[in-house]
């Protein structure tokens, strides 16, 4: 491996533990406030038309998440994190864009739901699932 090549996957490295921490810290505490029945998290819910007992689930299930992403191995319940951080996150922007919320009351589930795919993407090879593609070989003749 020459210098470059080591240089740019430390850079990635630290660039997966940058965006990692970032989304973790925005999952922890809105998991901690959403538990918490927060204020400004329950009249936000209240608004949007949501049940509060919503609340605690999303909480509890952003938490478990956030564990999840931290610990080694377990690459299959890390997908299933990510993928639950994405379709949380994608659906607060589709809730307030359909409630007539503006930019700035849905910029933040945007901003972390760009912090989710991109610590996907850059999460090192001990962190993903194995490959299950097929390696093409020579043509076998009938």
């Amino acid at each position: 491996m020459t210098t470059n090549q080591r240089t740019a996957k430390e850079r990635k490295h630290i660039g997966y533990w940058v965006v990692t921490g970032l989304l973790l810290f925005g999952m922890v505490a809105g998991g901690i406030a959403q538990i918490s029945h927060v204020k400004v998290n329950v009249d936000g819910m209240i608004r949007l038309g949501y049940p509060l007992y919503t609340m605690r689930v999303l909480g509890i299930w952003k938490l478990a998440g956030a564990v999840v992403l931290v610990l080694p191995g377990y690459a299959l319940l890390k997908e299933w994190a990510y993928a639950g951080f994405f379709f949380l996150l994608t659906g607060a922007v589709m809730s307030h864009i359909a409630a007539g919320d503006t930019f700035f009351q849905w910029v933040a589930p945007l901003i972390f739901s760009i912090l989710t795919v991109l610590s996907w993407y850059l999460r090192p090879a001990n962190r993903r699932l194995p490959s299950t593609s097929v390696v093409a070989t020579e043509p076998q003749s009938i």
